[in-house]
């Protein structure tokens, strides 16, 4: 991180292709490339210029369609106060939204694109920041990141874990190894709107929590009073804590893998004790819903993974989106709520809303849009970047 801006690799637009950098898009496609020296090294920083020399900005060079990701715009450099500056605007931005506070610890610190650090995830719960890598120029950063996270003022980071051994290319042969960067393993306890979770930043999915529903989970809370209610691909029950919360009748969890059925358990417990309201399923979810008796259910949440990573996977995806969305609508109570969503990237919003429409069409039955959900706060997406919104969700009510 010491190189001189001046002495960093140039990369040169071909003519024409600068149009989307002026907008200020912090991608660019190898493509629009004119050439790339054979010795670059993958995750250098580069300095990115139109053909006509014009500096237009800094960023990772990696090998792929999206060659560059730009860091900084204009000609200004990227080192350890580029790193501390990022940081301190993104907490800055949490605090105005009121994140960091008693009854809620866990939030997201650095969201990509929409914090305009491409590659970087930065996720805080307690006094532990999940640092995961998106590219192999924020591997390479990971350090620099990690002390100014701890230098952060007012945010009380004390451990950063490092956590990106299934989110960088696999073919940049890194070998990460998910370890802590700064500090220890203290507690995996983090408050989410004044309800308690197990945090398994060790071996979870993601960085061991979708912070990504806090919204969405505490309107779920408003509705659950009085209802029985389903929750499939539970994950850790975030979903079914909420119900539980809202006075839910009833809470159904359902998920495929034993760990993460074991992990709602916990999390149910640390919120009510044995709870008798709460049964939970380690069964396939689609399965479940396919014997799943009529009328069973009065609010039904279907939050499923990714049907869809790449562009090549959308038509199976939608499928999926309309078997699932239909055997819910048609197997729903009458005056049933259903809050189904989509974090498909690949899927936009029209094409998820599509797929749900032809799903209760299918069922024949009267459906109504209450809500359309989306991704919180501190998921921002970079108006110049739309491919950062990739969290869909629509509230039904269905007669």
């Amino acid at each position: 991180m010491n190189t001189k801006q001046t002495e960093l690799p140039i990369l040169t637009l071909a003519r024409g292709k600068e149009e989307s950098l002026d907008r200020f898009h912090p991608w660019v496609f190898s493509g629009a490339l004119r050439k790339v020296p054979e010795d670059l090294e993958e995750g250098s920083l580069v300095r990115v210029a139109a053909s006509d020399g014009r500096i237009i900005g800094t960023g990772h060079y990696q090998i792929g369609s999206i060659a560059v990701r730009i860091l900084s715009f204009g000609d200004f450099p990227v080192d350890e106060a580029f790193y501390a500056m990022r940081l301190r605007d993104a907490f800055r931005l949490r605090q105005a939204l009121n994140m960091a506070r008693p009854d809620n610890n866990a939030y997201r610190l650095i969201h990509g694109e929409g914090d305009f650090v491409p590659g970087l995830v930065v996720d805080v719960y307690g006094h532990t920041a999940v640092l995961q890598a998106h590219s192999v120029g924020i591997h390479h950063a990971r350090n620099i990141i990690a002390e100014a996270l701890v230098n952060l003022d007012g945010a009380e980071i004390h451990n950063v874990y490092y956590k990106s051994e299934t989110t960088l290319p696999y073919k940049a042969r890194l070998d990460p190894v998910n370890d802590y960067i700064v500090g220890r393993y203290e507690s995996d306890e983090a408050t989410e709107n004044g309800l308690r979770f197990h945090i398994d930043w060790l071996k979870g999915q993601k960085t061991g929590f979708f912070l990504d529903q806090r919204d969405n989970r505490e309107l779920l809370r408003k509705y659950a009073h009085g209802r029985r209610v389903l929750n499939t691909f539970c994950y850790t029950g975030g979903f079914s804590v909420y119900a539980l919360a809202g006075g839910a009748l009833s809470v159904d969890s359902v998920d495929s893998s034993a760990k993460a059925i074991s992990l709602t358990d916990a999390n149910v417990t640390l919120n009510f004790g044995n709870d008798t309201r709460h049964k939970s399923y380690a069964e396939d979810a689609f399965k479940f819903l396919d014997r799943m008796e009529q009328d069973s259910y009065d609010l039904i949440i279907l939050d499923p993974p990714a049907f869809a990573k790449h562009r090549s996977a959308l038509s199976n995806a939608l499928r999926g989106y309309r078997r699932i969305n239909a055997r819910a609508i048609e197997r729903i109570a009458s005056g049933g709520i259903l809050f189904t969503f989509s974090c498909s990237q690949a899927v936009t919003r029209e094409q998820f809303r599509l797929a749900v429409f032809s799903a209760a069409a299918q069922t024949g039955r009267k459906v109504r849009i209450l809500h359309q959900l989306t991704q919180p706060s501190d998921h921002p997406i970079n108006i110049y970047h739309p491919e950062g919104e990739y969290l869909k969700g629509l509230v039904l009510y269905i007669e």
